[in-house]
């Protein structure tokens, strides 16, 4: 029998549970994620690790200047001649690509960055062997050096390259063009997506506006700004602030309720990861699937399927997001699940989804809230704070970019204005690097 719809109900279930957003206080949520930076700033215990990038941004990004881009992050590998107008504004002069070396089969060093480097000769050469950098967005786990080089720590599963691990990726492959007798820069760029996300942003929004972000809310989450004080490492500089990586998914926020460490207990990491797994694609999915089968569990709402639906092993973010879409279309394997007396439940089941959206959107916010007071002081009107965006999650999941905008607004707008530009950037990852390549050493900083 199909269960007619009550929000009083479903909000009261949401509240019993402690995943409702309205328990949240955003203010106080702003002040604990900036003191866990400060923590992290320090290098003393936190679950922001606040990793510097050793990348100074250019506050203007020089004309007619020529640096070919690199992006490594999955299944594909790319690379890119870019060439920036006297605007500052990039544009892809070539393009390449090709798989990721190691997805085909087990490479050593040599014949791993020998792949990469045949992907680069091209663009050096169409440059006529005279290009001003390159710059390398290399999204696998790495640390990174004051020289912006980085060591290889991990690789994901696709990629067979063993022999790679603890080696620097920039020297590698320069060591790999010198092989291929090219002539290029004294250094190549290492960097992660959320700092190439960051750097993209200074070539696609206005130059004369105030500092940049970078957020990255998709599979994953992760935020980056610049910041004048790292004690940790010695620097404080005010005037040419350096790229800090927050690894804000990790951040271990104070509002998980009992079915967020149920489904935490369950995951591959336990106890890391609370932000992510509260707002990011790879598991906003699977954790409304376990607040929706508790409901049903608990009565609070059924429908002709129900006990189906309960048989599940599980349900990815993509599912869901098509579902929450058209949810009166009847399409899709959540679609089938409702008969025409199901009405009721179809509301129910949106209901509460909407709430754990809403509630990673209030999340996600306090986070960039953070950073932006983190980046800045001022209250520029003419000087917006500029936040780089990359996600499918934020562009395209149900109500994601709407609500966490809004937040964003209440949370930086509360004593008195602070403006802010928010925006999607395409290519970022490829657009990043090639900014990254223009960035000056951080020990001549």
């Amino acid at each position: 029998m199909s269960s007619a719809f009550d929000p009083f109900a479903l909000s009261e279930f949401a509240r019993y549970y402690g995943f409702h957003y309205d328990i949240i206080d955003s203010e106080e949520l702003v002040e604990d994620v900036l003191m866990e930076m400060e923590r992290g700033l320090r290098g003393s215990p936190s679950s922001l690790p606040m990793i510097p990038a050793y990348i100074n941004p250019v506050s203007r990004i020089s004309s007619q200047k020529t640096v070919v881009a690199l992006d490594a992050g999955g299944t594909n590998l790319r690379s890119a001649l870019v060439k920036f107008d006297e605007n500052g504004k990039a544009e892809i002069l070539d393009s390449r690509k090709a798989p990721m070396p190691g997805t085909r089969g087990r490479l050593d060093t040599e014949a791993f960055f020998d792949e990469i480097a045949c992907l680069t000769a091209p663009l050096i050469e169409a440059a006529g062997d005279k290009i001003d950098g390159i710059g390398f967005c290399f999204s696998f786990n790495m640390e990174i050096t004051k020289e912006a080089d980085g060591i290889l720590r991990a690789f994901s599963k696709e990629v067979d390259a063993p022999e790679l691990l603890g080696k620097a990726i920039g020297a590698e492959l320069m060591e790999a063009l010198g092989r291929k007798k090219l002539s290029a820069p004294p250094r190549i760029v290492l960097l992660n997506d959320t700092v190439a996300t960051l750097l993209s942003g200074l070539s696609e929004m206005p130059a004369q506006a105030g500092p940049i972000l970078g957020f990255i809310l998709g599979t994953g989450f992760n935020t980056a700004y610049p910041e004048v004080c790292i004690p940790k490492i010695g620097f404080d500089d005010p005037i040419n602030p350096q790229v800090v990586v927050c690894e804000s998914g990790n951040y271990a926020h104070r509002y998980m309720g009992s079915l967020d460490r149920e489904f935490d207990s369950h995951t591959q990491s336990p106890g890391a990861y609370t932000l992510e797994k509260a707002a990011s694609g790879a598991y906003i999915g699977p954790l409304t699937f376990h607040i929706l089968r508790r409901a049903v569990k608990d009565g609070i709402f059924s429908f002709n399927k129900s006990e189906e639906f309960l048989s599940w092993p599980s349900l990815q973010s993509k599912e869901l997001n098509e579902f929450l879409h058209e949810p009166l279309s009847g399409r899709g394997p959540i679609g089938e699940l409702f008969g025409k007396d199901d009405l009721g439940a179809i509301k129910s089941f949106v209901y509460l989804s909407s709430i754990v959206s809403e509630r990673g959107a209030l999340l996600s916010a306090a986070v960039l809230a953070a950073a932006v007071e983190k980046a800045t002081a001022a209250y520029d009107p003419l000087a917006p704070v500029r936040i780089a965006v990359e996600g499918s999650t934020y562009m395209l999941y149900k109500g994601m970019r709407k609500a966490l905008e809004s937040c964003l607004h209440v949370m930086l707008n509360r004593n008195m204005p602070r403006p802010f530009v928010i925006a999607p950037v395409e290519q970022a990852s490829l657009l990043g690097a090639a900014v990254a390549a223009l960035s000056r050493p951080y020990e001549q900083a």
